[in-house]
């Protein structure tokens, strides 16, 4: 049984809110455990060795374990043990041995490394396995949970607020962000050297980043013994944890201060931050996985357990292909993740929530809702209900594209799907593509979401790089520890005749026109962009469409290519600022009732080559054209005629007249050189004869009336 003392002045204190929370005289801790039988608190001067004091939580209420402790201040270093039933069998593991992180803890001292197998609450040697018990104490080797103030000068920051028909995102890995060389910021990897690089960001264009994992996350032991990394960071451990490995500052807590830096910073230029989020599952895994935080404290609570009724059992649930399941059902799961959401929303700045594998979130008793009890806890919440959520709608065994509720907007993968069957030259897209490119109507138009709802994307950090999308034909992730099993087989890339680099200026013109192909159609879209950062100038992952475990060179941003790409770059910065210029290229409505507030009216129509209607069904059709016309309330009217060519031969476009006297100018035509790819405002090329464009093979055409 553990031993506990005190030096310490206690007070009853409260059972909310959950965490440490600092107050002028001391500090209150709250903890959520259902099932356990006593809660100790443990209080250290220093990350490791012995705790300083040792207090047995006496108070309960609510399931919540509360107690006040006069005379401590922010940077106080804790955690907790608890004590309970070890009956792996009915789901309880309770092992007072074992210490335990504050599942609401904002910063922690460090990275939990699982030395010997010290983090097992089993015997990793008994025959047993998970049944067995380890009485080895894991206290010196875990970092400890930290007491944060919250205080900081936001310097009067307010959100940005950008609207969605104005949103361009740009998905990044904070760390590959600045983590190379070349990037030549003073704190490469870090919060402060993403500050440094803020610059580029507002020259490319975009309004919003979208962070790859910013919490706390664990590095899984096999990863560990190979020498790799969870370099993606979907694997948490401190769900109100900055992540402590990205912070320039050393000392204790200083991520959370450099973390509000960032979102200040990047508020200051306008620009959003959207946090992909993980409360999908734990960094803890499966039943054979460490015991830091959850497992300990109250396992049926937190965790999908298989079992028979009524009573939880020994394994996990498993959507998320990572060990476990967030019960997301559980009422105090669910005040756990609200909780955490509006802290970041509140106290953290952030403007807005990727969820990854988002299904899994809306499960119950293993099936999808769309209704489920967190859709509606987050549909009433003051907070949550006025901020950007977008979700991953899916998991490893179900795809619920358009079944989330009506404030939410999803990745759309069908989109990348279409998209990319088409530029490759695949049969019998075009009838699927109409949908794609107008906001997918078919998925989100009947029930009350605009087309933003949509989020178009060709590329992201899963799956290859645009470059590489345009130049591998398979997969080539043997640095990764699965021997190239890992990754999906489903690329629906073309290497354009040679796998992987080459000299040869042919294919590496089709590259960079088919490149250039993915950019235009994701932009010319109707719906919000999303674009993979490092696409703009060609990053490459070297045929690797798993990088997750690669913190190197595989991943970081080579800044050497937006020089040697700097005309690639270039024509994605113009890309972005039309569609930015032009708000009728991104309608917003479904229906013309409800269209931007500097517009009256948006038409669109589908032609086929000869101005007739395309032949949606004839899969051997690979062109296809689209008519927008746009009038402002200015009185201006804009008219934009583009041409999606992925046939191998080039074609003949009858061209729509226009209006008043106008004229089509050749804007955007992607087979064409550098300079000529894109034209400048006013220096666009008028088309002679008028009546018709002749298209080049594989590729795309925009044409201004002018």
């Amino acid at each position: 049984m553990l031993k506990h003392y005190t030096a310490k002045r206690l007070g009853e204190g409260k059972n909310y809110p959950l965490g440490a929370s600092l107050q002028k005289d001391g500090v209150n801790f709250a903890v959520y455990s259902k099932h356990a039988e006593a809660v100790y608190l443990l209080l250290f001067d220093k990350p490791g060795g012995k705790p300083a004091d040792i207090i047995e939580i006496t108070h309960k209420a609510k399931y919540v374990w509360y107690a006040f402790v006069y005379g401590l201040k922010a940077g106080q270093l804790y955690g907790f043990k608890a004590r309970g039933p070890y009956a792996p069998e009915i789901g309880l593991r309770f092992n007072e041995n074992k210490f335990l992180i504050d599942p609401c803890s904002k910063a922690v001292t460090g990275k939990i490394v699982n030395k010997d197998g010290l983090l097992f609450s089993y015997d990793p040697d008994s025959p047993l396995k998970d049944l067995s018990f380890d009485g080895r104490d894991s206290t010196g080797i875990m970092p400890k949970s930290i007491v944060i103030d919250d205080d900081f000068d936001w310097q009067g920051d307010r959100p940005p607020g950008i609207p969605p028909e104005e949103s361009v995102i740009y998905e990044t890995h904070l760390k590959g962000f600045t983590a190379h060389p070349s990037s030549r910021v003073k704190k490469p990897g870090t919060y402060q050297g993403f500050i440094e690089k803020m610059p580029y960001l507002m020259d490319l264009g975009v309004t919003a980043v979208e962070f790859l994992p910013l919490q706390e996350f664990y590095t899984e032991d096999f990863l560990r013994g190979k020498g790799l990394a969870n370099y993606w960071g979907y694997n948490t451990v401190g769900f109100f944890a900055p992540e402590s490995s990205y912070s320039a500052d050393p000392s204790a807590g200083a991520q959370v201060r450099e973390f509000k830096t960032l979102v200040r910073e990047l508020h200051k230029r306008g620009i959003e931050v959207i946090m992909d989020v993980v409360y999908n599952h734990s960094g803890e895994g499966n039943e054979m996985g460490p015991t830091v935080c959850f497992r300990g404290i109250d396992n049926p609570s937190y965790y999908c357990l298989k079992g028979p009724d009524p009573e939880p059992g020994r394994f996990y649930y498993n959507y998320s292909g990572c060990g476990n399941c967030m019960n997301a059902s559980d009422p105090g799961a669910i005040r756990f993740i609200l909780d955490s959401l509006r802290y970041w929303a509140e106290v953290m700045h952030v403007d807005g929530f990727r969820f990854d594998l988002a299904s899994i979130l809306g499960r119950k008793e293993g099936e999808f809702s769309g209704s489920s009890s967190f859709f509606s806890a987050i549909t009433q919440d003051p907070v949550l209900n006025r901020i950007k959520l977008i979700a991953e709608p899916w998991d490893l065994e179900t795809y619920q594209a358009g079944s989330f509720p009506v404030d939410w907007s999803e990745w759309n993968g069908k989109f990348r799907d279409t998209v990319r069957k088409f530029v490759k030259g695949d049969i019998g897209q075009i009838g699927d593509l109409r949908y794609r490119l107008t906001g997918s109507p078919d998925i989100y138009g009947e029930d009350g979401r605009t087309i933003f709802n949509s989020i178009n994307f060709v590329t992201c950090h899963d799956g290859f790089t645009l470059n590489d999308l345009v130049s591998y034909s398979v997969k080539h992730n043997e640095d990764n520890p699965e021997n190239n099993n890992d990754g999906t087989n489903d690329n629906s890339s073309w290497n354009c005749g040679v796998e992987g680099p080459t000299d040869d200026p042919v294919i590496m013109k089709l590259r960079r026109q088919l490149a250039k192909n993915y950019i235009c159609h994701l932009f010319l879209s109707y719906g919000t962009p999303m674009m993979a950062g490092g696409d703009e100038f060609l990053r490459t992952q070297g045929g690797n469409n798993n990088a997750y475990c690669q913190d190197n060179g595989i991943s970081w941003f080579d800044w050497n290519l937006a020089d040697s790409n700097s005309d690639f770059l270039n024509f994605c910065r113009q890309m972005i600022a039309l569609v930015k210029k032009h708000k009728g290229l991104r309608m917003r409505k479904y229906h013309a009732g409800y269209l931007s507030p500097a517009l009256t009216a948006i038409h669109y129509r589908w032609f086929g080559k000869d101005l007739n209607e395309p032949a949606w069904d004839d899969p051997a059709e690979k062109t296809l054209a689209l008519y927008r016309s746009i009038k402002e309330k200015n009185g201006r009217g804009h008219d934009f005629f583009a041409i999606f060519n992925a046939d191998p031969f080039l074609q003949y476009v009858r061209l729509p007249p226009l209006p008043d006297k106008k004229r089509w100018h050749r804007k955007i035509d992607t087979s064409l050189d550098p300079g000529m790819d894109f034209m400048e405002r006013d220096k666009e090329a008028p088309i002679d004869p008028e009546g018709f464009y002749i298209v080049n093979p594989r590729s795309t055409v925009l044409l201004a009336g002018l």
